[in-house]
C-alpha cells in the first residue's frame, strides 16, 4: 500500500483514536473500505458490515474527531517529530510482526536505530548496588558490541541501562509510558535531554499525555517487541520488568535473566524465571550468542567469565563475593587457605581492579568485570 498524503493521515489517526478500536479493527475497516476517510464517511449500515466491528464501535466512528487528529499531527509536525502508521517504511519490522502491534507511534531522534539489532534490559525501580553494577555492565557491553539498548526511561535500572549505553558512547531507545514532551519521572531530565540528542524515543500514546494507571503494561510489550533478546537484571514479584519478560515470551523472542541472592526480595522474580526455563545470564558470550552479526566482536567464553583469575584461591575468592560484600575475615574462612594465602590473593585482586575495598573493610566484586 503506498503512504498516504496528509489527510489520509489524519482520517487515520482520527480512526484509531475511536474507543474500542486497535489493531486487528482497525485492519478490518482498512481491508473494507480501503481508506481511512472512506471508513470515516461510511454510514452506520455499512460499517455495522464489517467484521470484527460490534454495533457501539461502528456508532462510535461517526462521532470520530477528525479535528482533533488534525491538531495533534500539526503538533507533531511544529516540533520536528514522526508519526509513524504500519504502512510507513520506517516503521520498525520488529513492532509490526508483535500479535498485540500499534496502530501508531510517535518518534522523537534517530529512526535509523530501528533497524539496528537490538537487547532491551529492564529491572526493578528498588534495586541493590549489585544490580546497578550488572546492569551497567551489561547495557555498556552490549553497547560497544554494536546493540542498541532499549529500555523504558523509567526510574532505577531502567535509567542505568540508559545510561550505560551512552557512557559507552553506544546507542540507547527510550520507550515511553507517556507522550512525547512530558518527562517522567522529573529525575530523568537529564537522560531524557540526553536521550533525544543522541538516541531515539518512541511512545504510542499522544504528544503531551501525562502517564496514567494501566498504561505502563502495555508500554512494556513494545520493549520486548523491539529487541530479540530481553535482560531481565532484578525484579521482585510484582515487577513491571516481570511483565515485559512475560511479553516477550508471548512474542517468541528470548529472555535472559541475571541471577541474585536468594534472600534479595529484588532477585524473586529473576530467580523464579531461571527455575521456571529462562536461561540466565553469566556472562557476555550468553547475550553475543544471539546476535551473529555481532561475532566478530564476540569474546571467548573463557575471556569473560567470572572467575577470571588465574588462581583458584583467587576464583574462590571471587565466587564467594558474588552476591554480596564481605569482611576479610569472612573471606579467608569462606576460601579455606591460610590467612597469609587468601590476604596475598585479596590483595591481588584488588590492585587488579575485581574487587574494590570499602569503607568499614568489606570487599565486593566490580561488577564491570565481568563483561571485559
Amino acid at each position: 500500500m503506498p503512504e498516504w498524503q496528509a489527510t489520509e493521515r489524519e482520517a487515520y489517526l482520527a480512526l484509531a483514536l475511536v474507543p474500542g478500536i486497535g489493531a486487528v479493527r482497525l485492519r478490518a475497516l482498512l481491508e473494507h473500505f480501503e481508506t481511512p476517510s472512506a471508513a470515516l464517511a461510511a454510514r452506520l449500515s455499512a460499517l455495522s458490515r464489517v467484521p470484527d466491528v460490534p454495533a457501539e464501535v461502528a456508532t462510535a466512528i461517526l462521532q470520530a474527531n477528525r479535528a482533533a487528529a488534525t491538531r495533534i499531527l500539526a503538533v507533531v509536525h511544529a516540533a520536528g517529530w514522526r508519526f509513524l502508521l504500519p504502512e510507513d517504511p520506517d516503521f520498525p519490522e520488529m513492532l509490526a510482526s508483535i500479535p498485540d502491534p500499534p496502530t501508531y507511534l510517535f518518534l522523537q531522534g534517530n529512526l535509523a536505530l530501528l533497524e539496528r539489532p537490538a537487547v532491551a534490559i529492564v529491572g526493578s525501580r528498588d534495586h541493590t548496588r549489585y544490580g546497578a553494577e550488572v546492569c551497567r555492565a551489561v547495557a555498556r557491553a552490549a553497547a560497544e558490541a554494536g546493540l542498541v539498548v532499549v529500555s523504558g526511561m523509567a526510574r532505577g535500572l531502567d535509567a542505568i541501562a540508559h545510561w550505560g549505553a551512552l557512557d559507552a558512547k553506544g546507542d540507547t531507545i527510550g520507550v515511553l509510558g507517556n507522550g512525547l514532551g512530558v518527562i517522567y519521572p522529573q529525575s530523568n531530565r537529564a537522560l531524557y535531554e540526553q536521550v533525544v540528542n543522541r538516541g531515539l524515543l518512541l511512545t504510542e500514546c499522544l504528544p503531551g499525555e501525562r502517564p496514567k494507571e494501566g498504561g505502563f503494561p502495555r508500554r512494556n510489550r513494545l520493549i520486548s517487541g523491539l529487541a530479540r533478546v530481553t535482560v531481565v537484571v532484578e525484579a521482585a514479584m510484582t515487577s513491571g520488568a516481570l511483565q515485559t519478560s512475560r511479553w516477550a515470551q508471548n512474542q517468541g523472542r528470548e529472555v535472559l535473566a541475571v541471577p541474585g541472592p536468594i534472600t534479595s526480595p529484588v532477585s524473586i522474580g529473576v530467580n523464579d524465571l531461571i527455575r521456571d526455563g529462562a536461561a540466565p545470564l553469566l556472562d557476555l558470550t550468553d547475550l553475543l550468542c544471539h546476535y551473529p552479526e555481532c561475532g566478530t566482536r564476540q569474546p571467548a567464553r573463557g575471556d569473560t567469565k567470572v572467575p577470571d583469575a588465574g588462581q583458584p584461591l583467587e576464583r574462590r575468592l571471587l565466587n564467594a563475593l558474588q552476591h554480596e560484600p564481605l569482611q576479610a575475615e569472612q573471606l579467608v574462612e569462606l576460601s579455606g587457605a591460610p590467612v597469609g594465602d587468601a590476604l596475598d590473593a585479596l590483595s591481588t585482586l584488588e590492585l587488579s581492579g575485581k574487587v574494590q575495598r570499602e569503607q568499614g573493610g568489606h570487599y565486593r566484586l566490580v561488577a564491570t568485570g565481568l563483561f571485559r
